[in-house]
């Protein structure tokens, strides 16, 4: 049968990487007697806490309005609370106006960039990047400029401003780092703010993680600015925090004047927000404060467990962790895709590949891709994590 026309774009874009993985595991006979060690999907794979749960079956069956369509940019009272919330957290002011709620924190991405840039502009990603953000670039034509990190898994400004042409509309990061767990230092933000303002592009961040920071207090210095929406446009997912990935609930914080051109997408797209993930994210930021300072507390603790059983193992190298992720170099000659399928045949451990968050070498890389696997640790408790130490230490 032939193919009606497919935009070659779309067909060019690599697949889904998580999708891949799981392919892996229907092809893939797991040595008798280990579970399966599933550390490759950066989400929580519990459901919400009972407390959200049950609060989300009174909205069900008691909110009439939450079946209904809503405002594009989101709920008026979810807007309000993270306008009020992050103006504490951060020090600065955020108004309602300059918040809105998305699909997710995927949409909240590629609703900026649909804002920013088309076809042959281009972004600024450092690498390792999060596949999603490339693939949404490829799909829409835009051109990812690739930006190689230092050992620490850091993008050097100085190296993005030599980066920077007459096509390039913004540049992208992501703190707490996925696929890396590194926290960029507030003084980095800040230079690539000053960055983006001296060039007039955008200044993208990504803070999905931002709950599992490891400092106590704001993580940076950006929307104290109070001209920050000239340039920084911050995106954030509910997902994680409050476990809701199932129900696609994000944020974008950018100038009411960009909102309205963003509202415009969202409003062919999905044409507002889903309700019910609106609503349990603002009980949750109401209600469970508590909850959630335990919730980092858990995930800190593993994240050193992570520190401290890769200590006992030298001949792989920790090159980044944090948040839900350790970003490692295994000791093999091997590339590192087919060690991922190796660990998940001999060791039943599910791993993604370094091959999924940056170009080989004969395409341009620095040699990073081969060697590295990301390991996202946050669901497994500190047992799941010294079984996974012991697994690879044989």
């Amino acid at each position: 049968m032939t193919l009606s026309p497919l935009d070659p774009r779309l067909a060019a874009t690599f697949p889904p990487p998580v999708m891949e993985a799981r392919r892996w595991l229907d092809e893939t006979v797991l040595p008798e007697g280990l579970p399966l060690l599933n550390l490759s999907q950066a989400a929580p794979a519990d459901p919400p806490p009972p407390p959200l749960r049950e609060a989300m079956a009174r909205i069900v069956t008691e909110d009439p309005a939450a079946h209904l369509y809503g405002p594009v940019l989101g709920l008026p009272e979810l807007r309000e609370r993270v306008a009020a919330d992050w103006s504490r957290a951060y020090g600065g002011t955020v108004a309602p106006a300059q918040v809105a709620i998305t699909a997710g924190c995927n949409q909240a991405f590629a609703a900026a960039l649909t804002s920013l840039a088309g076809p042959g502009d281009a972004v600024i990603v450092p690498t390792p990047y999060y596949f999603n953000h490339k693939m949404w670039l490829d799909m829409a034509g835009i051109e990812a400029t690739l930006l190689p990190t230092d050992a620490d898994l850091l993008p050097d400004p100085d190296r993005a401003a030599a980066a920077i042409t007459p096509r390039t509309r913004a540049i992208a990061l992501v703190t707490p780092n996925n696929p890396g767990g590194v926290e960029y230092p507030a003084g980095l933000l800040d230079d690539f703010r000053d960055l983006a303002r001296t060039h007039g592009i955008a200044l993208i961040v990504d803070e999905t993680y931002r709950d599992f920071h490891s400092a106590d207090g704001a993580p940076h210095r950006l929307l104290a600015d109070p001209e920050w929406d000239d340039t920084v446009i911050q995106l954030y997912s509910f997902s994680k925090a409050y476990r809701l990935t199932g129900h696609r609930t994000g944020a974008i914080l950018t100038s009411p004047a960009r909102l309205t051109q963003i509202e415009k997408w969202l409003d062919t797209v999905t044409i507002c927000p889903p309700q019910l993930g609106q609503r349990a994210a603002l009980w949750g930021m109401e209600n469970l404060s508590d909850w959630l300072a335990a919730e980092r507390s858990e995930i800190l603790a593993r994240r050193a467990a992570i520190a401290d059983g890769f200590a006992t193992l030298p001949d792989w190298q920790v090159q980044g962790c944090g948040a839900y992720f350790a970003y490692v170099r295994h000791p093999f000659e091997t590339r590192s895709d087919a060690v991922a399928r190796d660990l998940l045949a001999k060791r039943a451990v599910l791993v993604l590949p370094g091959t999924m968050f940056g170009p080989l070498r004969d395409q341009g890389g620095d040699g990073r891709a081969e060697t590295t696997l990301r390991i996202a640790f946050a669901n497994a408790d500190r047992d799941g994590i010294s079984d996974l130490i012991r697994r690879l230490a044989g």
